[in-house]
């Protein structure tokens, strides 16, 4: 479903060539879900936008659903994240003016025709927001907006869902609830789960961790708290 090859990047600068990542290699099947992490600086967000086709690797390759998405013009790129990726932001990023009904519907705008309302409403009751449809973003509470967004971001039945930080600016509550509803909406599907998180309590959730690293992408475990 999603293979990595031999993914670096880096950004010329006056001093020189700054290194990112240096030969990410990752293959994740149908119904993988992993989190990422890794300190500030380690590449990981920087990652997550190769993965996403937000921004491109300086060598290797991206392949998603048997498709290079930088081999792609601009256009069809484009085209391709909106029906094969899935992104959800540490800020929501919703749209202040639209409901939350109209901010799930945004990426169907240059959809296919479709059922998208009925969709929309079946997946905000699955995020437990059916009585927030015609609220705006501003009447709701942090984690409500995260909910939305999750809502938004699986409208189209993406192949791929990318999550970074998303419970970065939550209460413990709210930051739990949104980390088990991402599992609860994944499971049964088909595609790829990828969430990058500073959080242990997130991806102890994952059934797999990664940590960015040197440059470098590993799986690593961790550790449970000590009992008091």
């Amino acid at each position: 479903m999603l293979e990595v090859e031999s993914v670096s990047k880096h950004y010329d600068s006056p001093g020189g060539a700054v290194h990112i990542l240096s030969g990410v290699t990752l293959r994740l099947p149908g119904g993988s879900a992993i989190a990422i992490m890794g300190p500030s600086g380690s590449g990981k967000s920087t990652l997550l936008y190769i993965l996403g086709a937000l921004e491109p690797p300086s060598s290797g390759s991206v392949i998603l659903d048997s498709q290079n998405p930088f081999l792609l013009d601009e256009p069809a790129q484009a085209a391709f994240r909106n029906e094969k990726i899935g992104f959800v932001f540490q800020d929501h990023c919703l749209l202040p003016q639209c409901s939350v009904l109209e901010n799930v519907l945004v990426p169907t705008l240059v959809a296919p025709p479709g059922d998208h309302v009925a969709r929309a409403r079946k997946l905000l009751g699955r995020v437990g927001l059916s009585h927030r449809l015609n609220h705006l973003p501003g009447e709701l509470s942090g984690g409500e907006k995260q909910r939305v967004a999750i809502a938004r971001a699986l409208i189209r039945d993406p192949l791929l869902l990318l999550c970074d930080e998303p419970t970065g600016n939550l209460d413990r509550d709210s930051a739990n609830l949104v980390a088990s509803l991402l599992l609860e909406l994944h499971h049964g599907r088909d595609g790829v789960l990828v969430v990058v998180t500073h959080s242990a309590d997130l991806a102890k959730k994952m059934p797999e961790t990664y940590q960015v690293s040197g440059g470098g992408l590993h799986r690593i475990e961790i550790p449970n708290a000590p009992q008091a």
